[in-house]
């Protein structure tokens, strides 16, 4: 597997992985957190995944909750 690490990938390639990794989340809005605009700090290359995820861990952990549609 190729490193997605921002020293090892270029915008496009940022873009794509993000694309890719939310390919299966509908919209891309989880209790009106914008999925896209949360890794554009990653795409620009300001922040790696991990501290994005770190990030939002400490801000929503156990608030956020996916919702179901039927």
């Amino acid at each position: 597997m190729k490193s997605l690490l921002i020293k090892d990938t270029t915008v496009d390639e940022r873009m794509d992985i993000v694309k890719e990794a939310l390919k299966g989340f509908g919209d891309g809005e989880c209790e009106g957190i914008d999925m896209d605009d949360m890794y554009d700090d990653y795409i620009f290359g300001r922040k790696e995944i991990a501290e994005i995820h770190m990030e939002f861990s400490q801000r929503y952990g156990g608030s956020v909750k996916e919702e179901v549609r039927r």
